[in-house]
């Protein structure tokens, strides 16, 4: 029996202009509800008297909290401080405000990278905490934990209905393309599309390839959020994960297929591997009966098709 309908709700999507946002966006149209959004130009979230203000004006019964800077191992590199400074200001204005004007749930967006560096496979959700992190993403890791627990604790001294979810590596419709930023797929997508386009004999990814990385696409991890935040009232946070993991050269590989690419894919083993795997245990999730819909092949297509019509086109990347 589904315990938080959301029938009638006014529901708040913070950072619906990210791709998971935007993928959040379209399963909240199937639902009898009222969406509210605001632009960063509306409303800055590091504000925190702007958002405490908005919240109050517009009185959401729900805030989902999809708002982050996310980059991929380049971009956590070299902007850590950011990572960490921006994610930890979103976190704490939108979740401090949300319990001073005592909004009935909130559902605050975490990400895998959170768990320490050598977790058991496939892993829990109370491995959280349980050693250090992966240094190339410290910064990141720590600003998500920060919010997760920020939302428990509220949960605990005031008896909020505030809870989290554990996002494995999404990717999909409205992905960041860019070469500096982007995540494992799009980087693979954008990369191998020039390789294809210039005529390339080769492209190279870095590290040895080995490393493996379990990939959910964002229509099927926004439905499994939705489903969460429907379904589920409790201290633990939820991993939300395929089940499914690929080495780094196996995603290269079903990517070139994807493109059309036909030529070889080098490893640079000069440069980093980052985490060695990163599989994420969702039994929980299943326990409340979600299993993804969309395998990667046909994922692949739908992320480069969109590639292809809103970026490339666009001339843009």
């Amino acid at each position: 029996m589904m315990i938080y309908p959301l029938e009638g709700k006014r529901i708040w999507l913070a950072g619906h202009g990210g791709m998971v946002g935007r993928a959040l966006a379209r399963q909240l149209q199937k639902e009898d509800a009222t969406v509210l959004v605001r632009t960063r130009q509306e409303l800055d979230l590091a504000d925190y008297k702007a958002t405490f203000e908005w919240i109050g004006d517009n009185k959401p019964d729900t805030v989902i909290v999809a708002a982050a800077q996310v980059s991929g191992i380049i971009g956590n590199q070299l902007y850590p401080a950011d990572h960490l400074y921006n994610n930890l200001v979103v976190a704490m204005n939108i979740i401090h405000a949300a319990h001073q004007h005592k909004v009935e749930k909130l559902l605050y967006l975490g990400s895998s990278c959170i768990y320490p560096k050598f977790a058991e496979i496939p892993i829990n959700e109370d491995s959280l905490l349980s050693g250090p992190l992966e240094p190339t993403n410290e910064g990141y890791a720590i600003a998500k934990i920060t919010g997760l627990k920020l939302a428990e604790l509220y949960r605990q001294q005031y008896g909020h209905d505030f809870i989290s979810v554990m996002p494995t590596n999404m990717y999909g419709p409205g992905d960041n393309f860019d070469p500096e930023t982007s995540h494992v797929i799009p980087g693979l997508i954008q990369r191998i599309h020039h390789a294809k386009i210039n005529g390339a004999d080769s492209i190279t990814i870095w590290g040895t390839g080995t490393p493996m990385r379990e990939m959910l696409h964002v229509d099927d991890g926004a439905e499994a959020m939705l489903h969460v935040l429907k379904n589920y009232s409790g201290k633990g946070h939820i991993n939300i994960g395929s089940g499914v993991d690929w080495t780094i050269l196996e995603l290269a590989e079903a990517v070139c297929r994807t493109v059309g690419f036909e030529g070889k894919v080098e490893c640079d083993k000069s440069k980093p591997d980052g985490t060695a795997r990163k599989l994420m245990n969702s039994d929980k999730l299943r326990a409340l009966r979600w299993a993804p819909k969309i395998g990667l092949e046909e994922g692949l297509r739908d992320a480069y098709d969109w590639y292809l019509r809103e970026v490339w086109a666009g001339g843009t990347a």
